[in-house]
């Protein structure tokens, strides 16, 4: 008899447990009325919704209990809560990249600008100071503007060997100008060239430009693919399909209650993050290589500042060129005398014209210009911005929890916890696929990550490295290269690695392949651009990286 009656209460009880769940029997046309209501309005077909409560045997994912829902509303509601999540995370994603890529366009825009103002200024100056001297080799200094632009925005050059051709270049050019009543045939010039380095005919406005401009620039553009990069990682790993259990556990989160005739229910908030914890556990993954790329890419900004700054050197370049020309007229009669001393001398030339006869003009004295404070804005505004996204992939599963799924205010016997209102009992997860092995609601294999993210991942480290390698001022593609080369040398020395990607002389512009390049930016592109025709901004810039890890030193950071 105690048996009995024991076994009654525990019926009663299970009784009352399923009342609770679904509503008391008066309300079963109530709740499946409400649930017409909703998936009408979700555009579906009502003939799929029962007028009234049925038994849940057909269901494969919702609690077998009685229900408001079909097989077929089932599994479109199972579609439709996958395909609101990924809607969700691609709106999560296009707010990010949107503040990225305007901060990376500002930034561009700025050290174009920068560049084609000292390109503009050295047009206006150097005619009238230096006459011929310069309207003869004026495409000598196009060439390396357009150079300069091509290596900020990635192409395939090493910067010091760029600067060291172009002196050489020059010097030839120059020395036949000064000299217009000598033959001075190609071997002679070689000569003239091998004795660059030791006859500094440009004083150390080569090697001044050379080791400001290496820095400069190596932060800038590292600094610029680094939003590129960012911007890129989270368009592609917000395209990442969620998996079959993942559908499955959202379904459960978001549509159940509907099915078990209790719509109002909100879903509990630690049940609602460990479904999107298991969603996006390997997202979570990508935090750590995040935190170092954007943290990096704050550090380096502190070498916008200083005489090596981006902002001091890329809009002066002329004033190292200007000061070099003078140089190069100071020293012309002791730089002859050392040059025939050294190379023999040369043959009279019968139809030149004397060295007196084309007399250059003087000195020409630059100002520095004084920054305007248009970086120091954008590099304020960036760090404000970098550090909030700094734990945006950690943070998805909340903040897509109290945006989009609309959980309940609290944990408590009204919210939904998957099979019933009530509680939830189980603990959060942690963040990452390797904590999510026991996660209650999303079954994950932690052995097969995402090979999507995992490429991503490899993509920050590649471009953290690089930044790292810009911070102490090397360009690490090419960071095996000599760090010895002359300023105003011939450029004869070159490693057989480097050696074929040197421009020619005849054509500087043959070793512009666009290995880190911003995509909204062709090869003809870059060549055409210059002070009278200015970049035009685009929308998004995107960076595309070699798939390589290049290993080198972590600095001391601050």
């Amino acid at each position: 008899m105690e048996l009995r009656a024991r076994g009654w209460w525990l019926l009663c009880a299970a009784a009352a447990l399923a009342a609770c769940a679904r509503g008391d029997p008066a309300s079963k046309s109530r709740s499946c009325s409400e649930v017409r209501q909703i998936y009408g309005a979700k555009g579906f077909s009502l003939s799929d919704v029962p007028q009234a409560e049925i038994s849940g045997e057909h269901l494969r994912i919702c609690p077998q209990g009685y229900t408001c829902c079909t097989s077929e509303m089932e599994e479109k509601l199972a579609n439709r809560s996958r395909a609101e999540l990924e809607t969700a995370l691609l709106d999560s994603g296009r707010a990010l990249q949107t503040t990225l890529a305007t901060q990376l366009q500002s930034f561009d825009d700025h050290f174009q600008h920068l560049l084609n103002e000292s390109e503009r200024a050295l047009q206006d100056a150097f005619p009238s100071a230096f006459g011929e001297l310069y309207t003869q080799s004026a495409k000598a200094f196009r060439d390396l503007y357009t150079e300069l632009r091509l290596y900020y925005r990635g192409a395939n050059l090493h910067l010091e060997e760029t600067l060291a051709e172009f002196w050489a270049r020059l010097l030839e050019r120059l020395f036949r100008q000064l000299h217009p009543q000598l033959l001075l045939p190609d071997d002679y010039l070689d000569c003239l060239g091998k004795q660059a380095d030791a006859l500094r005919p440009f004083g150390e406005a080569p090697r001044e430009l050379r080791l400001r401009a290496t820095r400069a620039f190596v932060a800038a553009r590292a600094f610029v693919q680094g939003l590129g990069v960012a911007g890129d990682v989270v368009r592609k790993v917000a395209q990442v399909p969620l998996g079959p259990e993942c559908t499955r556990a959202v379904m459960k989160l978001a549509y159940c209650a509907h099915c078990l005739g209790v719509p109002g229910a909100r879903p509990c908030p630690d049940y609602c993050r460990n479904v999107l914890k298991g969603c996006l556990a390997n997202q979570a993954d990508l935090d750590a290589e995040w935190r170092n790329l954007l943290d990096s890419m704050v550090l380096i900004t502190d070498k916008f500042w200083g005489p090596s700054g981006a902002e001091s050197v890329i809009g002066n370049v002329h004033l190292w060129l200007a000061e070099a020309i003078n140089a190069l007229q100071d020293n012309k009669d002791v730089l002859t005398a050392k040059v025939i001393q050294g190379c023999g001398n040369p043959k009279v030339n019968p139809q030149g014209s004397g060295p007196e006869e084309k007399r250059h003009q003087g000195k020409l004295v630059l100002q520095e210009k004084s920054p305007t404070g248009t970086l120091e804005k954008l590099v304020l505004e960036a760090k404000v911005q970098l550090r909030d996204a700094q734990d945006f992939w950690i943070s998805l599963p909340s903040m897509l929890c109290s945006e989009k799924v609309a959980m309940s205010s609290a944990s408590d016997d009204r919210c939904w916890n998957g099979m019933a209102k009530g509680r939830y009992l189980p603990e959060v997860m942690g963040d990452g696929l390797a904590n999510q092995i026991n996660n209650p609601e999303v079954e994950v294999d932690i052995t097969k990550p995402d090979m999507t993210v995992r490429q991503q991942i490899m993509q920050l480290k590649v471009m953290t490295n690089r930044l790292r390698g810009a911070y102490s001022g090397n360009d690490v593609d090419f960071q095996d290269a000599s760090d010895d080369s002359s300023g105003s040398g011939s450029g004869d020395s070159c490693p057989d690695d480097l050696c074929d990607r040197r421009v020619s002389k005849k054509n500087p512009s043959s070793r512009t392949t666009l290995t880190h390049a911003l995509p909204g930016l062709s090869e003809r592109e870059g060549q055409k651009t210059s002070a009278a025709s200015c970049p035009q901004p685009r929308a998004s810039l995107l960076l595309l990286l070699l798939p390589l890890v290049l290993s080198a030193p972590r600095p001391t950071w601050r």
